[in-house]
This record gives structure tokens, C-alpha cells and sequence, in this order.
């Protein structure tokens, strides 16, 4: 049984506990009417990961969405194309919802759902980073990244253990993976090209050695699989997909244009 059977089957956002739990209680609370069961996952537990990250990047979605003072259409449009590409059902996307509209609350408990995600994750760096990457593109999802939502990012990523060198990095490398994505037919060889090496975080005077080992190691953190048994959702593997295709397009970008 997946993490999301669990929760209807038993009750899990309760047995989650704290603040995540009291979240997806609130936000989940009418698919309780039968009553609670037992459940017992004990911390570090993959299904129990998977349920603290769904409950955490919706919601702060929607806190890192209303930092500037305005909710845009770009960035509730964001959303729903992350709940889109995870093909969530009817439950799961009302769910998700009223996830991201308590994260836009005057008083959601950023601090506390913060440490408490940290601590769910037990040190697993890279779904830590990926849940960073998702909210820096929420942020981009207008087109501009402004000073409020810059602040509210390195208070984000600082509490989950990242320094603010590290989040100026994913955030440079995440504006280019969405501008590379993006790019046209209009586009010049040379503009797209900038981009590519923006993508994997480089510059154009890497060597091939150095450039192959960032390769790799960007594709390990991507990597699907890994990411689903360290705790991403099953829902979100489109997502993780989709990192991979963009690293080593852009990849294959740079290594050709070497020959």
C-alpha cells in the first residue's frame, strides 16, 4: 500500500504527528469519517518520508507564494501544473490544495514545519535539495525572483541546512534549467549554449574531465529511482524525470559543441 493508502486507510496524518500531522489532519481531515487505525512507521521510514515531503512542499508552496504580499496567478498556475504532473486523483489534489492555502495563512508555522521536515528527512541531502529546487521554480514561476521571496528562500533553505552560497547556486542553476527548457526555435546557438553550462552549474573553461564528473554527480542527485527511495512521493517521479532529461540535454549540448 502506497504512502496516500495509509493515510486514507488509517489515519496517517495523525500518527505522523506534530505540526506536519496537524497540517495534513486539517487539510485531509474529511477522509477520517471511518475512524483511526494503527499505523505504525517509525521515523526514516520511506512511505512516512514520502508523506512529510507532500505535506511540507505544498504547503510552504504556498507560503513562499504569498511572501511578496500577493499570490500570483503564475505561481498558483505552478502548482497546479506540479499537481497536474503528478497525475494526483480527486482526494490527493483537493489535498494538495488546501495544503498550499494554509501555507498562505498569517499564522502557518513555517519555523516548526521546517525543523520537523529536517528531522523526517534524516540527513537525505539530496530530497532536501530537490524540495529546495521545486519551491526556487514556484518562486520563478512569474518570471522574476524578487528580494521578499530571495529572503524567504535562504530562511527556507538555511533551516533545512543549506548555506546561502548553496542556495545562490540552485537558484542560478534552476532560472537556467527553466529558461533552457524554454527556449525557442529563435533562439542563438551561442545564447543556448550559455545556457547549457548554466544548467549544470559551470562555466565554458571547465574541462571534459571536470565537466563528465558534474554530469554524473547531477544525474545521481536526479536520479528518479534514488529520489523515490529516499522519500520523494511516487506522484513526483514526472518531476525528477524531468531534472534528468534537462541535465543531460544540456549535457550533450556542451559535449558536442566540443568536438
Amino acid at each position: 500500500m502506497s504512502w496516500w493508502g495509509k493515510l486514507i486507510g488509517g489515519g496517517f496524518g495523525f500518527m505522523l504527528g506534530g505540526p506536519l500531522g496537524a497540517l495534513m489532519g486539517m487539510a485531509a481531515g474529511h477522509q477520517f469519517d471511518k475512524g483511526l487505525n494503527a499505523v505504525d512507521l517509525e521515523p526514516g521510514n520511506t512511505e512516512r518520508v514520502q508523506l512529510a515531503f507532500f505535506t511540507a512542499i505544498f504547503s510552504v508552496m504556498g507560503y513562499l507564494a504569498k511572501a511578496d504580499g500577493t499570490v500570483s496567478r503564475s505561481e498558483i498556475q505552478m502548482a497546479e501544473n506540479i499537481m497536474g504532473q503528478m497525475n494526483l486523483d480527486a482526494n490527493q489534489r483537493k489535498t494538495a490544495i488546501e495544503l498550499f492555502n494554509q501555507g498562505k495563512q498569517a499564522n502557518f508555522p513555517l519555523n516548526e514545519i521546517l525543523q520537523q521536515f529536517k528531522t523526517e528527512c534524516h540527513r537525505r541531502t539530496n530530497l532536501l535539495q530537490m524540495f529546495l529546487e521545486i519551491l526556487i521554480a514556484t518562486a520563478y514561476a512569474d518570471n522574476h525572483l524578487d528580494n521578499t521571496e530571495r529572503s524567504a528562500l535562504l530562511d527556507i533553505a538555511q533551516q533545512v541546512g543549506f548555506s546561502a552560497a548553496q542556495l545562490d547556486q540552485l537558484i542560478n542553476m534552476v532560472g537556467a534549467q527553466q529558461q533552457y527548457s524554454h527556449q525557442s526555435a529563435q533562439t542563438s546557438p551561442q545564447s543556448s549554449l550559455k545556457q547549457a553550462y548554466a544548467v549544470l552549474g559551470v562555466d565554458n573553461e571547465i574541462s571534459d574531465s571536470a565537466l563528465k564528473k558534474t554530469y554524473r554527480r547531477l544525474m545521481s542527485q536526479h536520479h528518479p529511482d534514488k529520489l523515490v527511495a529516499k522519500g520523494l512521493p511516487e506522484e513526483m517521479i514526472k518531476l525528477a524525470n524531468q531534472k534528468t532529461a534537462e541535465i543531460k540535454s544540456a549535457y550533450d549540448q556542451i559535449k558536442n559543441s566540443r568536438k
